[in-house]
């Protein structure tokens, strides 16, 4: 804290370059470093030169490392990734590597380092595939809770009505094939340890437009699917604790539909789970805006929460911080971490480190022939409630 100022720093983790950079993920290491990781290439999921990338910043550094591989699976697109440090320190890499060009045929991967300080890559000691089994389970808490939510709709009794309803009708019957509903689980958000020691890998489907929870209850030796989360158009949940137990999955905002803006609320999603993840409640609207992009939300050691997502209904160009004192029942004070018109400032991650500060990383694009990096910040908790707090 400099002059009785909550700190506040940013850097970029390397400079604004030209290809497609995206969806970052930071963790802290063992030694206090700071390790983060991104997608590169030349697109996204028809690109098969997007590969894993990451670099470190060590305790002290003033900029990031030199950039190094993280993952690439040979001729095919690289997605997504998601760093975990476990219950007994070692280091996990989620990814998607994508067949096909389809997201619904993404394949889940991961890759585990018991030696990942020092300087370049970490040493990989293992690396597999993340093979789930939604069973019938799936599908038909998907039918109930599609005939739940279907009057509370927008646009139901106009002539896309007709079409939206035939939409959902095929989602239903595909989560009846056991080979559809096994692929095309993403990642996005950090995993989450409960108290227990069970393992929550949020995952989610553009397939399906929904999502669901990885579940190891053995330090990530196996894994199964819990129960779907559901909702009007959700996608990338983000999942926090309160101290009741009740687990609150945030969501971003997608479309039932060939990205039909009509069945948006523009709002982000929550849904909630009283059983550590098994199942899920009906994923419904909260109060704050979402753009269809991505969110994530984290749990201070203080108790309070702190979301950090795009607080507009129509674009990425202004990135907030908002922060809770009742576990996310109402949010207090909210601060930008970017606003500029025809900017794209989005997909972020979120830690707290030992020292007690938040660590924010995110896609950052200043404008439409800038470039792109990856923007990492860091800052005190109480530079959030510096602003004013909203009514």
């Amino acid at each position: 804290m400099a002059g009785n100022q909550p700190l506040y720093q940013e850097r970029l983790v390397f400079p604004l370059q030209p290809k497609h950079v995206h969806a970052s993920s930071i963790v802290e290491c063992p030694d206090g470093s700071l390790l983060c990781a991104w997608f590169r290439g030349s697109g996204e999921r028809r690109s098969p030169d997007v590969v894993i990338q990451g670099a470190r910043l060590k305790p002290g550094a003033a900029s990031w490392s030199e950039v190094f591989p993280m993952a690439d699976t040979p001729d095919l697109p690289d997605c997504n990734p998601v760093l975990f440090v476990g219950p007994t320190d070692e280091l996990w890499l989620f990814w998607i590597a994508v067949p096909a060009e389809r997201w619904e045929d993404s394949l889940l991967r991961f890759r585990q380092a018991r030696n990942y300080g020092g300087e370049g890559p970490p040493r990989w000691d293992w690396q597999d595939d993340l093979l789930l089994k939604p069973g019938d389970r799936f599908a038909a808490e998907m039918e109930a809770k599609f005939h739940q939510m279907l009057p509370s709709l927008p646009g139901l009794d106009e002539p896309r009505g007709a079409a939206l309803r035939e939409a959902m009708a095929r989602l239903q019957l595909a989560a009846w094939d056991p080979s559809r509903r096994q692929r095309g689980w993403m990642t996005r958000c950090h995993a989450v340890v409960l108290p227990s020691g069970r393992i929550l890998l949020p995952l989610y489907s553009d397939g399906f437009v929904a999502c669901l929870m990885a579940i190891s209850d053995d330090q990530g030796r196996s894994w199964r699917a819990s129960s779907p989360i559901i909702g009007p158009a959700l996608n990338q949940p983000s999942v926090v604790r309160r101290k009741d137990g009740t687990l609150l999955a945030y969501l971003r905002e997608e479309s039932f539909d060939d990205g039909q803006d009509e069945q948006l609320t523009h709002r982000i999603l929550v849904s909630e789970s009283r059983d550590d993840g098994e199942s899920w409640s009906l994923a419904e609207p909260t109060d704050l805006p979402n753009p269809n992009s991505s969110v994530e939300a984290l749990v201070l050691r203080d108790g309070r929460w702190v979301l950090v997502y795009n607080d507009s209904e129509t674009d990425r160009h202004t990135l907030a911080l908002a922060m809770s004192k009742d576990e996310g029942r109402s949010w207090k004070w909210r601060r930008h971490l970017e606003s500029t018109p025809g900017g794209g400032f989005h997909y972020p991650s979120i830690i707290q480190t030992r020292d007690g500060r938040i660590q924010v990383t995110y896609t950052h694009q200043p404008g439409a022939n800038t470039g792109r990096s990856i923007k990492h910040v860091t800052l005190e908790p109480d530079w959030i409630r510096e602003s004013v707090a909203e009514p």
